[in-house]
């Protein structure tokens, strides 16, 4: 009789533990969840609650800003060229505040420290990365945070 007792005290263990997730509850919980630190200026990507990748990244630097808060994607574009800074290339935009974009950039040597006009900078194999994962799992199931 005991052990029938321990048998489903272990199933029910169990079947909690597989419920938990590591960041967030699953009723809360994007598929896909940037969060972008503007002190430390870095991505962390989780990815179904887990964190998948950290990335450095390039965000407002002095005189401009890079807006906090938590956005959705409004429009993807494999490449893109800003009509307001001398029609630079912005490969792999994720569009999320506005004019303000997560993309690619060429300036690979400033990824770390505030270099931008306001957008989040990332190297190009990066900024495809985070494009193909917002594809896959779908603009509405992505949260880009972005902190202070």
């Amino acid at each position: 009789m005991k052990r029938k007792y321990l048998h489903a005290l272990a199933a029910l263990l169990a079947l909690l533990l597989v419920g938990l997730t590591p960041v967030e509850t699953r009723a809360e919980m994007a598929a896909v969840k940037a969060e972008i630190d503007l002190s430390d200026q870095e991505m962390t990507v989780f990815v179904n609650g887990w964190r998948k990748y950290v990335w450095p990244v390039s965000t407002a630097r002095r005189g401009y800003r890079t807006p906090v808060g938590t956005y959705r994607p409004q429009r993807l574009a494999r490449m893109w060229y800003s009509r307001k800074y001398h029609w630079s290339p912005m490969p792999y935009s994720v569009f999320f505040h506005g004019g303000y974009a997560i993309h690619g950039t060429t300036e690979i040597r400033n990824l770390g420290r505030p270099a931008s006009h306001g957008c989040v900078r990332l190297h190009p194999d990066n900024a495809k990365r985070l494009f193909d994962l917002i594809r896959e799992h779908g603009r509405e199931n992505v949260s880009i945070v972005v902190q202070p």
